[in-house]
């Protein structure tokens, strides 16, 4: 099972990115998918999710600025980042659960599988 995220880079504050993360070696069409970032010295936070049924949740910091989907298949999980700050400066990774109820988790303990990382940075 692999996850692989891309789609980071440098950007200036205000601006757009996409993230974007294709798992590939099971199907993942009834498994919770999120993004989680890490800042250097910080922990690793949450910062959206989305069910296999499409229900979503998100941070406090990606409300109003994030939306999270899902390709068709379901095997691929987006953020759309908009309205980026350099407070958002930091490695996103993507993660998915086993097999779940319809729930956007939160919390990163529901998730199983976890992509390497793109980083994000933004200049002010």
């Amino acid at each position: 099972v692999q996850l692989q995220a891309s789609g980071g880079g440098l950007v200036q504050a205000g601006g757009s990115l996409r993230l974007s993360c294709a798992a590939s070696g099971r199907t993942f069409s009834s498994s919770g998918m999120a993004w989680f970032r890490q800042a250097p010295g910080k922990e690793r936070e949450f910062v959206a999710a989305i069910s296999w049924i499409s229900t979503t949740a998100y941070a406090d910091s990606a409300k109003g600025r994030f939306t999270i989907s899902r390709g068709n298949a379901k095997n691929t999980v987006y953020l759309q980042m908009n309205s980026l700050e350099p407070e958002d400066t930091a490695v996103y990774y993507c993660a998915a659960t086993i097999p779940s109820g319809g729930y956007a988790y939160t919390s990163h303990l529901q998730y199983y599988y976890w992509g390497q990382g793109t980083q994000v940075t933004v200049s002010s």
